[in-house]
């Protein structure tokens, strides 16, 4: 499964993984949603509610997560607040769902507040 994800200037292709959390976003989409930076993070809220599966505290740059006590989808590309060194570290546990395929750079200048549009591919 393949996604877009588009933000007022870039567009960012993603691959999902075959886990359940992965499918229930792809059923859900497509998303228009405002997006918040928390350091290397982009995260907004989305209308779907799932448990925790697999869950992960420490990510990769350029993983595509899902964060069940907000409800949230997350990109992740650099240290967050909560980071220790140079891991990437959520705010809490997530399920990792998939990851951008192409370059991550353009994510940093994606601005805070920034209208965000995830569909299928």
């Amino acid at each position: 499964m393949q996604i877009k994800i588009k933000t007022d200037k870039f567009e960012f292709k993603a691959i999902l993984e075959e886990t359940n959390t992965a499918k229930a976003i792809y059923e859900a989409l497509p998303f228009k949603c405002k997006g918040y930076r928390w350091g290397g993070e982009i995260y907004f809220s989305v209308p779907i509610h799932l448990d925790y599966e697999n869950p992960k505290e420490i990510v990769k740059k350029g993983d595509l997560a899902f964060w069940p006590q907000g409800d949230a989808f997350c990109i992740f590309f650099g240290k967050t607040p909560a980071s220790l060194e140079n891991e990437i570290r959520p705010a809490s546990a997530v399920n990792i769902f998939g990851r951008i395929d192409g370059p991550l750079e353009n994510l940093n200048l994606v601005k805070d507040g920034e209208t965000i549009t995830v569909e299928r591919d």
